[in-house]
């Protein structure tokens, strides 16, 4: 993906336009610099779509005065830690959406990032904090079906919406892969301490991704029912299908998370029991070695009258009666389940 260096003043060194273009009816017609967006917004027969990433308070000044943003928007555009939401102003729109998609560490770990969306009249605007590849793909879509994208600035936030939410689903089956592994270490009898703290981190990883996706579902239901000109009443309905996804998403988490408990809970429960046994076999083994200590140490103690030590076999019957006792103990216990 190409970078573009578009910033209205050429000391900026950071290069944060991804791509800034007019389209009409469905059809990119040109390729707007940053410093024309405000002339290039007065054609009413077109919109503008542009893309930016990680931008500096310059920028986002600039494309403040360009688009008459709001204050409050603004600023939130500006700070990276936004919670998922949808903000109506009076001629605008500033929504906040949570990506997710999974490091390429082989760790099954989630990295997340933010896409906040500006959106009015004949323009929609897009500020990534995070992954720079989080939309790759997104745009050449849309201009792919250019019957779709004729109908505006509300179909590219249904289409980034609907790209974003996609991309929860392969996150969800590593989540889900990852806990069939850790049932199978679980159940398989052999105690792994590891277990325990992946567990951990599995239910923090689905309890952040529940906080990105739940606020989700009441927003795209409020784009669904919204009564404003910024979302056609033709493109209404679209935002359904990313609500009917969000849904989904946000049960197949809360089943991760019962699951994950009651992963946890099993594993807890198999360590007390190992322990137990643990313990069990330890008693055993102390009570069988008790008898010929205390065979042995009644004899130590070299009482003057002890008729035992004038017989001949008297050595070797109490060998004998400390050797059944003990056979006698392993195999009750052996029988019990002890050992």
């Amino acid at each position: 993906m190409t970078i573009e260096n578009t910033d209205p003043s050429p000391s900026t060194p950071r290069r944060c336009v991804v791509n800034s273009a007019a389209y009409h009816k469905g059809v990119r017609v040109a390729d707007v610099p940053l410093a024309d967006l405000g002339d290039a917004w007065v054609h009413s027969d077109r919109f503008i779509w542009v893309g930016l990433y990680e931008p500096t308070e310059q920028v986002l000044s600039h494309i403040q005065n360009a688009f008459g943003l709001h204050d409050l928007a603004i600023e939130d555009a500006h700070s990276a830690h936004q919670r998922p939401k949808l903000e109506v102003y009076d001629d605008s729109m500033f929504v906040v959406i949570r990506t997710a998609k999974l490091c390429e560490d082989g760790e099954h770990r989630i990295e997340f990032g933010e896409t906040h969306v500006f959106l009015g009249p004949r323009y929609i605007i897009t500020v990534r904090h995070g992954s720079l590849t989080s939309h790759v793909g997104l745009r050449t879509r849309c201009e792919s079906t250019p019957n779709l994208l004729a109908k505006g600035e509300g179909f590219v936030l249904h289409a980034l919406m609907d790209f974003i939410v996609d991309q929860y689903f392969p996150v969800i089956d590593a989540l889900e892969a990852e806990l069939d592994d850790l049932e199978d270490n679980i159940f398989s009898g052999k105690f792994v301490r590891s277990v325990t703290s992946r567990i951990y981190h599995l239910r923090r990883d689905l309890l952040t991704l529940k906080q990105a996706v739940t606020p989700l579902i009441d927003v795209s239901a409020h784009l669904t029912r919204m009564d404003s000109d910024l979302i056609p009443a033709d493109t209404r309905p679209y935002f359904q299908d990313v609500n009917d996804h969000v849904s989904r998403i946000a049960e197949l988490i809360d089943n991760l998370q019962q699951l994950s408990h009651t992963a946890l809970e099993s594993n807890l429960a198999l360590i007390s029991v190992t322990q137990n046994d643990d313990m069990k076999r330890l008693a055993a083994w102390a009570a069988i070695l008790a008898v010929p200590t205390m065979i042995a140490g009644l004899y130590g103690m070299n009482f003057k009258h002890m008729p035992e030590t004038e017989w001949t076999w008297g050595y070797p019957f109490i060998l004998i009666v400390m050797s059944l006792a003990c056979v006698l103990l392993y195999r009750w216990f052996r029988r019990v389940g002890w050992l």
